[in-house]
């Protein structure tokens, strides 16, 4: 399989979008106007506690108060609040930070109001964004991922991935972050770093411990609410996490995201930096790259799978409904059970790319076609887990139902992916009633007198239905001469196709548009 990365920059946002084999299956768009994002990390002011909930609303500068839960503020909250207080007060930040004890950690069994006050200073990381209603989440316990692993200040423990399953490598990796890692840090090794060398880990292990302590001085001075640091952005987010063999192209249509991108694939894996490229092109990229294309078939409300068969995607507060139907499909072939089987299992490779396109979180609720064989409903179960073990969001899958009920809830970190792809009738501006096409001329008319006595133009050139122009142009003394010769101007009739039955457009002899 090839990966190809399109990125388009303009000034309002970027787009990125990952084609597998030329295929669209993940699209993610970053605003360019200081948006709450997942990762940032934030010195806030508490607002309000709530005990009912054992939870607190902070103020990190957005409209609407963040919000943490005791269990959320982490085992060495104590540590990092004590840090947090004494270090306006401490010359040398780094003796501070390394002298901190962490034996007193907090008990899972705690009250929040035992630990937060209203107005005091914490520094919390976002977890999840604004979605709907509600705030952002928050979580004092702060980590730094890099590409090989993930820095987290006020611990002591080096933790490994399990996916690596050499027991040999394992041991090199944790004696090897061990040898090298300063007093009250730990580790989380990613899987991508297993059969790194030394210095590769320990230049990554350096740089994330910078990002944290250039922190330090914006802790000391800081007026809550205050950003003490970014996440990568989420282009970098997206190529440290996901860069492999598999990555045949990147390309971009802004040569200072290029700069960016290539300099940060030259510190991650620098035998991949040839395959950034800077796209040239005249026509917009992601229309020559066919994105564009696969976005509006994709983000329908009806997204069609094969031979016929269809998905209907229905979004609620609570919860995204996914039906299954078979359309014609169900026509063909005498074998029914194998034919909903059939259906059922491309229908669950288009869900599985849906979750991710869309970045569906909360529960999603799939009404596959109703099958009978207990072994068909096992298969597409499994066929399932298969196709999600490539989403990098946490879910969790249950087995069907016995009404043919998939069940899947789907880590929400931000809200759902929602581009709309339809667009307002011509005819009737999406109201769904048109003028009759009886009073199609008096409409007509009632507008041209308009633009000749009070915009005083005399010629027009209407572009309109072949149908309307033919019963306008009709016969010697048609209805367009008629209204000439009582208004003493030029009227031209040109037929076009692309116009619905009774839409007109109005321009002079010079091509201009005329408005309303």
């Amino acid at each position: 399989m090839e990966k190809e990365l399109i990125i388009d920059v303009c000034s309002t946002e970027v787009s990125i979008a990952l084609l597998d084999n030329h295929r669209l299956i993940e699209l993610n768009k970053e605003q360019n106007d200081g948006n709450y994002s997942v990762g940032d990390v934030y010195i806030g002011k508490v607002k309000r506690i709530m005990p009912a909930l054992n939870a607190a609303f902070v103020d990190i500068g957005d409209e609407k108060d963040a919000f943490i839960h005791y269990l959320d503020l982490g085992l060495s909250f104590k540590a990092l609040d004590y840090f947090t207080r004494s270090i306006g007060q401490s010359r040398n930040h780094q003796a501070l930070y390394s002298d901190i004890k962490l034996g007193d950690i907090l008990e899972k069994e705690g009250k929040i109001s035992d630990v937060l006050k209203p107005g005091q200073f914490i520094v919390a990381q976002i977890v999840k964004e604004p979605i709907s209603t509600k705030g952002s989440r928050l979580t004092s316990e702060i980590s730094i991922a890099g590409r090989n692993m993930v820095l987290i200040p006020f611990a002591d423990k080096v933790s490994i991935s399990q996916k690596i399953t050499s027991k040999e490598e394992k041991k090199r990796l944790e004696r090897l972050v061990y040898s090298i890692l300063p007093p009250n840090y730990g580790v989380i090794i990613r899987t991508v770093a297993e059969g790194k060398r030394a210095a590769v880990l320990d230049g990554e292990l350096k740089s994330l411990i910078k990002k944290w302590e250039d922190s330090w001085s914006k802790i000391a001075k800081a007026k809550p609410p205050q950003l003490l640091f970014t996440e990568n952005s989420r282009t970098t987010t997206i190529l440290r996490d996901l860069l492999n063999d598999s990555f045949s192209s990147i390309e971009v249509n802004d040569e200072t995201m290029f700069n960016e991108i290539r300099e940060y694939i030259s510190l991650i894996a620098p035998d991949k930096e040839k395959i950034v490229k800077l796209y040239k092109g005249g026509t917009p990229i992601f229309d020559h790259f066919e994105i564009n294309r696969q976005i509006k078939s994709a983000f329908g409300k009806v997204v069609p799978i094969k031979q016929g068969a269809y998905l209907v995607i229905e979004h609620t507060e609570a919860l995204h409904v996914i039906d299954v139907n078979s359309g014609i499909r169900a026509k063909s072939g005498s074998d029914q059970e194998q034919n909903s089987f059939d259906v059922n299992m491309s229908a669950a490779d288009e869900i599985a790319r849906q979750l991710k396109l869309r970045d569906m979180g909360g529960i999603i609720v799939v009404d596959f076609i109703d099958m009978d064989s207990n072994e068909n409903k096992i298969k597409l179960f499994k066929h399932m887990q298969d196709l999600m073990q490539s989403d990098r969001a946490k879910h969790n899958i249950l087995p069907l139902t016995k009404f043919g009920l998939l069940q899947i809830t789907r880590q929400r970190v931000r809200p759902a992916t929602e581009i709309n792809t339809t667009e307002n009738c011509p005819s009737c501006n999406g109201t769904g009633k048109i003028a009759s096409s009886l009073l199609i001329d008096e409409t007509i008319e009632r507008k041209l007198a308009y633009y000749v006595k009070e915009k005083k133009i005399k010629s027009f050139v209407l572009k309109v239905n072949p149908i309307l122009a033919a019963y306008l142009s009709k016969g010697l003394f048609s209805i367009k001469y008629k209204w000439a010769k009582k208004y003493k101007c030029s009227i031209k009739i040109e037929p076009h196709t692309d116009n619905a039955l009774l839409e007109v457009k109005w321009y002079t002899n010079n091509e201009e548009k005329l408005e309303d």
